[in-house]
């Protein structure tokens, strides 16, 4: 349970510091006083929304700190134990809100994600707001409210998962499928560009060398005729070959006599070597060419009809076969889009599967808890002056398509008179009706198993006379099992209490400040009294204030009770 908030530069308050009680505690004040800033800073430091706004004038951040007690056995510490948070028996909340919005927040001293200390207060504290029966009128509230209840908000999330993956494999189908015609048309101009250079017949041995055999091809003539001659003066009878020959035979003969001219004995058989190499080569260069001759009017029309394919592909003569094999890559993706059209209609239809199969029973789980729900808040109007009145949260399955939140609408329909036809919240039901119905519905969802301490602010409004004692009843009934801390604006509530608190708004050098105060027993009679007759409290309020402070003290549940 809550045991202690401090509250530092958070709009009206200063600094502030409260201390909390088991049971249940009242919270009132004249109206301006800043009655609900104990509720806004408990919804800080559970992980709800801030902004900068929320700073106190010329303060560079506002703190929220508070502090729960935890029974040991709780689901909570075993949540806490798995991110290595754990504190005893103890759990501090701290939130640091700075002046330009952004915010810290801290579980026992580690800083966390704001997403955590949302998890963890969610745990620990169940909100109840004083505009609660407006959300009443938005169709999907009725759905929160009912999963909330039957604790299938994670399955809700499962599926709207489910829902979410198999919208984007639907969206891509579509979008391939209304490409068709477009990828057809790319398809059969690519398929031609493919034909027309594998009908080319190319090599890129041919790619690489053919201008260069059609300029020898143009030259064969000259080419011949300055080939023949060098291969004459090195291979006739005077020419460098049987000079070397010649040269190397005296050389080897004379190096018997000189053992010095093996060197020179090496040097000319290596170049005799050389040069008949040479003339080897020139030889066969020489037989090449010849047959070229009258070669390059086929060499040039080849040229030409690659060099009008490069043109085509915006490439070069040797870049022809990656082009090829570029536009065979391309033709190959463009073919498997069927296939991946098949693939994708496959994973749809296994999403379809999955999402009927995890709403079928969400919904089951769903109509059971509708039926529970209905009938505890059905029962808690007729306390809270409301004869003859029921409510039914209806359920209307739709199988037709996959959507978000499951397979059905969920809507609260109710009759506030015996006879009379169930019909939407907002057509019949008038504003006390709504503030009674949203806190019959605040009382049954209140997550008490999880949250030991349950908050209503001004729940009660709209509710007077025989009614809000009632309602004060209610709540005190439920302070027997869990803290309950109840803002107020009704004498016949306060006067409920265990523990009262007064918020206090003073003004001082221009500034304002926000304080509450513990109240004594006279103090508490005052108080209830002032809510009774307004800012004069006579006698005659007074005694009526105590009076109804001690006859519901005498009429408090006894400890037997509590259990």
């Amino acid at each position: 349970m809550l045991e202690h908030l401090h509250v530092k530069n958070l709009v009206v308050v200063e600094d502030l510091s409260v201390e909390f009680k088991s049971g249940m505690t009242v919270v009132t004040g004249e109206t301006g006083a800043g009655k609900s800033i104990l509720i806004q800073a408990l919804s800080l430091v559970a992980g709800g929304r801030s902004d900068s706004s929320l700073v106190r004038k010329g303060a560079s951040k506002a703190e929220i700190v508070a502090t729960f007690s935890l029974n040991s056995g709780a689901e909570l510490q075993t949540f806490l134990k798995g991110l290595d948070l754990e504190n005893e028996n103890e759990c501090i909340l701290r939130r640091v809100i700075a002046s330009d919005g952004k915010s810290r927040s801290y579980v026992n001293g580690s800083n966390v994600p704001l997403s955590t200390l949302k998890d963890i207060g969610s745990f620990l504290i169940d909100l109840h707001g004083q505009n609660e029966h407006q959300l009443l009128l938005r169709a999907n509230h009725h759905r929160l409210l009912l999963d909330d209840y039957a604790g299938t908000q994670k399955q809700c999330e499962e599926v709207n998962n489910i829902v979410n993956n198999y919208q984007a494999v639907k969206n891509e189908v579509e979008d391939l499928q209304n490409n068709n015609s477009l990828l057809a048309a790319q398809k059969e101009l690519i398929t031609h560009q493919l034909n027309e250079l594998i009908q080319a017949e190319m090599t890129q041995d041919e790619l690489d060398n053919i201008e260069d055999d059609y300029k020898v091809s143009t030259n064969a003539s000259q080419l011949v005729e300055k080939i023949s001659k060098i291969i004459d003066s090195l291979d006739n009878e005077s020419g460098v070959n049987n000079v070397l020959i010649e040269s190397e035979n005296i050389v080897n003969q004379s190096k018997e006599l000189d053992s010095r001219l093996d060197t020179i004995y090496s040097l000319l058989a290596s170049a005799q070597l050389q040069v008949q190499e040479g003339i080897y080569d020139l030889t066969d260069y020489l037989g090449k060419i010849s047959s070229q001759e009258d070669n390059s009017v086929q060499l040039s029309s080849r040229i030409n009809e690659l060099h009008e394919l490069g043109r085509k592909h915006n490439c070069q003569i040797q870049g022809l076969l990656e082009a090829q094999l570029a536009l065979q890559e391309n033709l190959n993706m463009l073919g498997s889009s069927s296939d991946k059209i098949d693939e994708l209609l496959f994973a749809q239809s296994k999403f379809e599967k999955e999402y009927y199969a995890k709403s079928k029973l969400l919904s089951a789980e769903r109509v059971i808890a509708s039926k529970s729900l209905s009938k505890e808040v059905t029962s808690l109007m007729q306390k809270l002056g409301m004869p003859g009145s029921e409510i039914t949260f209806s359920i209307n399955s739709s199988e037709g398509s996959v959507r978000l939140n499951g397979m059905e609408e969920i809507i609260i329909l109710t009759k506030t008179n015996a006879g009379q036809d169930f019909k939407p919240l907002g057509k019949v039901a008038s504003g006390g009706e709504l503030s009674r119905i949203s806190l019959a519905l605040s009382v049954v969802t209140s997550k008490t198993e999880l949250t030991p301490s349950v908050v209503f602010d001004e729940v009660d409004v709209g509710i007077s006379g025989s009614v809000a004692e009632i309602v004060g009843q209610m709540l005190k009934k439920l302070s027997n099992r869990y803290q309950i801390i109840c803002v107020t604006h009704l004498a016949q509530v306060a006067a409920q209490g265990q523990d009262h608190m007064k918020v206090v708004k003073t003004q001082k050098n221009g500034s304002t400040f926000t304080q509450v105060a513990s109240l004594s027993p006279k103090e508490r009679t005052d108080e209830v009294a002032r809510i009774l007759g307004g800012i004069t409290i006579s006698d005659k309020t007074r005694i009526a204030a105590e009076e109804m402070i001690n006859c519901l003290l005498y009429t408090s549940p006894s400890p037997r009770d509590r259990g």
